[in-house]
This record gives C-alpha cells, sequence and structure tokens, in this order.
C-alpha cells in the first residue's frame, strides 16, 4: 500500500530545514507537497521502503524534533472526529485542580498519572479518586473553568475546519460533564459525553452518578457514531493522551496520541509531541489555507 509521510515543524523551527527534506526526498523517491509553505508537507514514498530505509527516514525525522506521521495513502480527510478532553484539548487535569482545591492534590494528581499511564486500572483509580473529594463545593467547578481552564494551541482551529468540511465532532471523557459541558460551548464541539458528580446541598458526595464511563465507553461513543450517521471506521480520527483512550486511538480510521504517554502512543498511528493539535489536520491532508481559524 502507498504512503504518505508528514513533516510538521513547531514555529521555532520553521522553516523546515533544508537538508532534511533533501534527505527526505531522498528516500521517499519524491518531491514534498506543501501543505503550509516551510512549516507542514507531505512526501509519498515511490516505492515500498525497506526495514533500513524505512528506520533511516524515520530517525530522519526524529533526530529533528519535528512531528510526522507515516500513514497510508487511503488515510484522507476524516468525517468524525472523537476528543478526549483533559491535558488533550484543555491543559489540565480537572480532577486534579478540584483535590488541589481540597488540599489533596499531590495524592490524588499521582493517581491520576498512573491511571493514565495504564499502571492501575481506571475504575479503581477514578472511583477512589472522586471519593476524595467529598464535601467540595461546586462553586470551585465554576473558578476552575474561569480561572485555570485553558485550550490547547488549535483546539477550535481543529474543530471549526473539520466542521467546515462536513465532519461531525465530539468530546468524550472520562471526567465530568460540569467540565465537558463549558468546554463544548467554548470550543464549539457538536456533543460532548462524560461522568456526572453526585451533588447534594451545594457539594460533591464523593459518589458519581451511575453509569460510570470508562474506556471502553469512548470506544462505544465512537462506534456508534459511526454507524448513526453512516461513517466508516477509516474515515474516523480521535485524539487523546491517555491509556483511557487507547481502545478509540485503535478503532479509529486514524489515532492520533497528543502529548500522550509511552503506552498511548505505541497504540497510535500518528503523535503530536512538538506542535499543537493542527497537526491532526495536517495529517489528514488538510492545507493551512483550509483552516478556519479561531476568531
Amino acid at each position: 500500500m502507498s504512503e504518505l509521510l508528514y513533516l510538521v515543524a513547531p514555529p521555532e523551527r520553521r522553516p523546515l530545514d533544508p537538508a532534511l527534506i533533501r534527505r527526505a526526498e531522498r528516500l521517499a523517491g519524491s518531491r514534498p507537497r506543501w501543505l503550509d509553505p516551510g512549516g507542514a508537507c507531505a512526501l509519498a514514498l515511490a516505492r515500498p521502503l525497506e526495514s533500513a530505509g524505512r528506520a533511516e527516514l524515520l530517525g530522519i525525522v526524529e533526530e529533528a524534533a519535528i512531528d510526522y506521521a507515516m500513514l497510508p495513502l487511503s488515510r484522507h480527510r476524516k468525517r468524525l472526529l472523537i476528543c478526549d478532553m483533559d491535558s488533550t484539548i484543555i491543559d489540565i487535569e480537572c480532577i486534579d485542580e478540584l483535590a488541589r482545591h481540597a488540599g489533596i492534590g499531590a495524592e490524588v494528581a499521582e493517581l491520576t498519572r498512573r491511571a493514565m499511564a495504564g499502571e492501575i486500572p481506571f475504575r479503581e483509580a477514578l472511583e477512589t479518586r472522586v471519593r476524595m473529594l467529598e464535601g467540595v463545593p461546586i462553586r470551585v467547578i465554576d473558578e476552575i473553568c474561569r480561572e485555570r481552564l485553558r485550550l490547547h494551541p488549535g483546539a477550535r482551529t481543529l474543530v471549526r475546519t473539520m466542521q467546515a468540511h462536513g465532519a461531525f465532532c465530539a468530546l468524550v471523557s472520562s471526567g465530568f460533564t460540569e467540565f465537558t459541558r463549558y468546554v463544548r460551548t467554548l470550543v464549539g464541539f457538536d456533543m460532548d459525553q462524560a461522568n456526572t458528580l453526585e451533588i447534594r446541598d451545594g457539594v460533591l458526595t464523593g459518589r458519581l452518578v451511575p453509569p460510570l464511563l470508562g474506556p471502553e465507553s469512548k470506544y462505544e461513543t465512537l462506534r456508534r457514531l459511526g454507524l448513526t450517521r453512516g461513517i466508516a471506521a477509516e474515515d474516523t480520527v480521535a485524539v487523546g493522551d491517555g491509556a483511557n483512550d487507547i481502545p478509540m486511538l485503535r478503532a479509529a480510521g486514524l489515532g492520533v496520541a497528543y502529548h500522550g504517554h509511552p503506552e498511548v502512543r505505541r497504540h497510535a498511528d500518528a503523535c503530536i509531541t512538538h506542535t499543537d493539535l493542527r497537526s491532526v489536520l495536517y495529517f489528514q491532508g488538510y492545507a493551512r489555507d483550509a483552516f478556519h481559524e479561531a476568531g
């Protein structure tokens, strides 16, 4: 199967090193198609590469500290986008911020890290952390949204561009609806899905309202939306950073690890480490002039 090599440079490394491009051209056997002059391009592999040639090509781009993806030529623009929220669309873990307000931030953050790295079972980690939040006033949620929550660069551009080209965009989280509703509006997603915190008399009870949504619910949402909207799996893209995102990344036509944990990167088709969420568009073949940038 024919493949495309996508190269995307972070702003501080633009333009892409001409020497790197020449070496990539030699190995790929083709000239680059520029998606963003000097910043992002795609090279079609003119012939199948043997393992040594492939290793040399990937070694070149990894050494350059740029983002890249080697994808089948059929990995075209997608019609369904599924995104994780915490540490993917936004730059915080909401449960960690709630814990910080409760004075147990370090303890909960360590549980979050271990859960996202796949070191402890997701359900156990979530229920344990939520129990520790008993008594936190719900006003803290508004404070976090207003004062601490920030979007990762490119989040609005990714969603608006895909929507402008006919895609349906869903925000799916193993976190909490109290935050996903806010982020959905902020970014412009078509829908959101998450767990619901139980609240009584204006404080968190330390429990979740059933059902508990975890890794499989993200996968099931991708599958269900594909079926109901007549979108094949190959026409979907999923983006996430933690171990609970692995099932949906593996099921999507294009699974992208965004600053992901090592275990997540091993299961992804493409990884974003040096650039921002706009690279999800480049990896689908979008040129910069097709972007709908946020105002």
